[in-house]
Order: C-alpha cells, then sequence, then structure tokens
C-alpha cells in the first residue's frame, strides 16, 4: 500500500509507518505548500491513498469530482504525534477493511467508509 502524508499529517507517524514498512512520502516534506488540488494529483498520479485531517477532501473527492486511489481522513481531537501511524498500523496489519476506492472516515469512536466511484 502507497500512501501520501498530508502536511497536517505528524511528521513522527509517517517515520512510525515507514520503519514498519511502509511506502510513504509526507507532502511537507516532498513537496511543500501545495494546495489541496495539488495533493490529490500527486496522489492520484502515484497511486497513493492520502492520509489527512483536512475535512476538504470530502468535498474534493465528492462534490469536485477527484478520484483519488483512497482517502484515510483522521478526525482525532487530541493525541501524540505518534499515535495516528500506530493506530493506523494495527488498523492495515489487522486486514479488517479496504482502503482503495473508498472515502474513510475515522474518529474517536467510529470508522466509516464511502465508496469513491472509479470512471474509466
Amino acid at each position: 500500500m502507497k500512501l501520501l502524508a498530508n502536511e497536517n499529517f505528524p511528521l513522527k507517524s509517517m517515520r512510525f509507518l515507514q520503519q514498519k514498512g511502509y511506502d510513504i512520502i509526507h507532502i511537507g516534506l516532498e513537496f511543500p505548500s501545495v494546495s489541496d488540488e495539488e495533493v490529490i494529483e500527486i496522489a492520484i498520479k502515484q497511486n497513493r491513498i492520502i492520509l489527512t485531517f483536512d475535512s476538504d477532501y470530502g468535498t474534493l473527492v465528492f462534490q469536485k469530482g477527484y478520484k483519488p486511489l483512497g482517502v484515510i481522513y483522521l478526525r482525532f481531537k487530541e493525541f501524540e504525534p505518534i499515535f495516528p501511524g500506530d493506530y493506523l498500523y494495527t488498523l492495515f496489519i489487522s486486514k479488517l477493511y479496504t482502503f482503495e476506492n473508498q472515502f474513510t472516515v475515522i474518529d474517536e469512536l467510529s470508522i466509516r467508509q464511502r465508496i469513491i466511484l472509479q470512471i474509466s
């Protein structure tokens, strides 16, 4: 699974996922200060699932028509910088969810998914 961490995704979590063997890049390190539209275009071109704390990606996918491989939108309110990476790693290895072609919303109480329709 190839991942793209948005600028608001903690670097400690990104590095944790790298150490666990995931192919992940961080927008803040590779493409600092690009727009959300540019982030989603990078994810599409590189076939990566976006990790973000930014709710604007729902609008980009469901109203503006962008079709990334997937988006994981995290809505944790307070957390240590390592927590999102550790949480996602546990979720990924559980294999309970598929993240491709899904807009996944994760908060303290639930995980919800909505299909991103890929039009060829």
